[in-house]
Order: structure tokens, then sequence, then C-alpha cells
């Protein structure tokens, strides 16, 4: 049995990648010339912070069988809304934001479920809109966060690694994974991703499990997006495509299936972790830029390969020859011969 719960992608991935990470980051030395320190191990949980969240509402998503591409435009708009409204007070600056967020989570959940639309272009006007409204709330430029006090608590060092930040996306985490772990919600965001046909059938509440999944998607991007504009005490109305690639590679490495229906919390944290340190090797070994992208592609390709149903077939293939040569064993000519008298 523990044999069969090893060899899931969803559990085994996972657990490779973020102890192929630490073991690269343990040889870093090796490189860099320097000891590591207590600071590389903030650092790597600093950028944990910045795409944890992502990653985690990417992958809830994913598990769902959608794809939730505004969670950029609302990272984007989350911190806008933060930096504006948190001027006096910081928690009423993430109130709002996350309040922003599940609204715009909500909305394109309602029109994805009730009239049954791929999410993949809803969530791409979505977030081609936010980016639109981020620019004219922002009227194109970044938006300066004043409260310094704000800005120094986000990063401030909690028994030399961590920062409130990073323990506030690992509490993300560890409630999602009681939630989708402990409740009929996580057997629910499975069999809707795995066979959405057979959950209505089932009685599985597909349209408000799949509006749901959207709204916390939304609050998440908001609350990363947030807390990243206090972190830097800015927001910038444009971040890019990489916070958007980087989570859904961690997604991926986090044992999420590319056609829905499978993952955990724990294994996206594993994958946002694996993403973390990876970059955190590249700085501190002072390794070029364009080979971070160079790592990052040969991740997607090793992800690919092992989602391939023809590696899987040939997989199931060899296991099944495997097991009819060891039952129907050629019967060896002695057992045949008569005993002599």
């Amino acid at each position: 049995m523990i044999r069969r719960q090893l060899s899931r992608t969803d559990r085994l991935l996972p657990a490779v990648s973020l102890l192929v990470a630490l073991s690269a980051f343990a040889c870093a030395p090796l490189l860099s010339g320097r000891p590591l320190r207590l600071f590389d191990g903030y650092n790597a949980l600093q950028g944990f912070a910045q795409l944890g969240l992502l990653a985690l509402a990417i992958g809830i998503t994913m598990i769902a069988g959608e794809f939730d591409l505004s969670v950029v435009g609302t990272y984007a708009l989350g911190g806008m809304v933060a930096v504006g409204a948190g001027v006096t007070s910081p928690v009423l600056g993430v109130l709002a934001a996350v309040a922003v967020g599940a609204a715009v989570g909500a909305a394109q959940g309602g029109l994805i479920a009730w009239l049954r639309v791929p999410s993949m272009p809803v969530t791409l006007a979505t977030y081609i809109a936010l980016l639109g409204l981020t620019h004219v709330l922002s009227g194109g430029l970044s938006r300066t966060y004043p409260n310094s006090a704000a800005t120094l608590w986000v990063d401030q060092t909690i028994a030399g690694v961590f920062s409130p930040r990073s323990l506030l996306t690992l509490a993300a985490f560890v409630v999602a994974a009681v939630v989708l772990g402990c409740t009929r919600l996580g057997r629910e965001l499975r069999a809707i991703g795995g066979d959405r046909r057979a959950s209505r059938v089932a009685g599985v509440r597909v349209d408000r499990r799949v509006v749901a999944t959207f709204t916390v998607s939304g609050t998440l991007a908001a609350l990363g997006g947030a807390l990243l504009g206090y972190s830097f005490a800015s927001a910038n109305p444009d971040p890019g495509l990489q916070p958007l690639i980087l989570a859904a590679v961690a997604a991926l490495l986090g044992g999420v299936s590319l056609a829905g229906g499978r993952g955990t919390p724990l294994g996206l944290l594993a994958g946002a972790l694996s993403i973390a340190v990876l970059a955190q090797i590249v700085a501190t070994t002072a390794l070029p830029d364009f080979s971070t992208q160079l790592l990052y592609a040969a991740l997607l390709a090793v992800i690919v390969a092992v989602e391939s149903p023809g590696l899987h077939r040939g997989v199931a293939r060899a296991r099944a020859h495997r097991a009819d040569a060891s039952t129907n064993h050629p019967i060896r000519t002695e057992e045949l011969s008569c005993p002599k008298p």
C-alpha cells in the first residue's frame, strides 16, 4: 500500500522536486565559494511569499479542471488597491484588496459556471481588463506606499528565516490543506476536475463549487499583491507574465494535473518552495539571468514528459508484460517427462 501511494504522481513529483531543490541548495557553496547563511534561507522564503499565493490560487482552479489566467491582473489590482487604501490603516488596505479580488473571482466564476463556457478565454479577458483598470487607477505609473512602519513589519525577520509575509503565506497553505483534506470540498473539487458530468449526476453542486473556486483564487491573488505592495513600498501596474509562468510551474511541480482532478495544497506548497529555493540558488551562485529561464524551461519539459499519456501507456504496457512473464513462465521439460521405473 505504501508503494502504491508513493507511486502516485501528485505525491511523488512534489516530494522529489523539493528534495532535489534542497539538495542543490545545500551544494550551492561549491559554486559560490561561501557558506550558506540564515539570510539565504530568509531570502528563499521571501521569494516563496512572493510566489506562493499565486501558485495556490492557480493550483486550486487547476484541481477543479479550470485555469485562472486573471490571477496576475488581480495580483496587480490588489496591490494597487492596498497601497491606495491602506495609507493610514494597512489592515483596511488588505481588506479592501481582498474584497476586490473576491468580487472579481466570483463574477468570472459565475460567467464560467452558469454560461458553461471555457475558463481560458474568460480569465484572459479578465486579465486584460484588470491591467487596464490598474493603469487607470495609477495613471500608468507605480504608486508609492508611504507607510514605512507597515513595510518594515511585513518583512521583519522572525527566527532568522521567517517574516510575517512568509508566515501568512504558509498559513494560507495550511488552511487550504485542512479544508480540502478534511472536508468533502476537496473530494468534490477533484471529482469536478476529473469528470464534471459524472459529478453532476452524483449530486455535486458543480456551479457553486466553480464560483467558490474562482472566488478563492481571486482572494488569494489579491492578498498576495497587497502583501507585495507593502513589502516593496510601491505597487506596479503591470507585473508582467513572469509571476504567472512561475506560479504555473510551481503548481505543476506540486503534482497538479494538466487535465484536472489531481493535486493537494501540500503538494502545491512543495512546488512553490522548490521554485523559490531554485531562484535563491541562482542568486546565491551569481549565475547569469538567462540560466533561470533555461532552468524553468527544463522543468517544464520534465513535467510534460511525466504527464505524457504515451509515457503512461508505455509504463502500463511494460508492467503488464512483466506481470504476464512472471505468471505464465515456461514449463521445464523435466516437469513433462515421465518418471523412469
